[in-house]
């Protein structure tokens, strides 16, 4: 089954296949499911084109994929422009939110590179 531009896998049950698509988690699956009375536990090959048409119409209504990354970089951007705290951080790759940073926020700062104690080793000073 493709939905929104995404191939869902025919052997997950549809409520975890409908998060492959970016913008949709497991409670908004679980949403989009109850409006269209989908049993969540169904296989996605078992689905009828009755009800893959339903998903269709609910998910064509909502921002997600493209539209969502778009909106999300435009918000970042604003930050950015109106010299906010938050669009500083954005724009050094630091954590947003208040996390610490002298320990942990390996994501955001990379890999750990030890440092020396500054002090050249004696084969090195001839």
């Amino acid at each position: 089954m493709r939905i929104a531009g995404v191939n869902l896998d025919d052997k997950k049950r549809i409520e975890i296949a409908l998060t492959a698509i970016f913008g949709i988690g497991r409670s908004q699956s679980n949403k989009i499911l109850k409006q269209t009375q989908i049993d969540p536990s169904t296989r996605t090959k078992d689905i009828t084109e009755a009800d893959e048409s339903k998903l269709r119409t609910i998910i064509d209504k909502m921002m997600i994929e493209g539209d969502l990354k778009r909106d999300i970089s435009m918000n970042i951007r604003r930050l950015k422009d109106i010299g906010s705290y938050r669009g500083s951080r954005h724009s050094k790759k630091l954590p947003v939110r208040g996390q610490r940073t002298k320990t942990n926020a390996r994501t955001k700062r990379g890999k750990r590179v030890t440092m020396g104690s500054g002090r050249k080793k004696a084969t090195d000073k001839t």
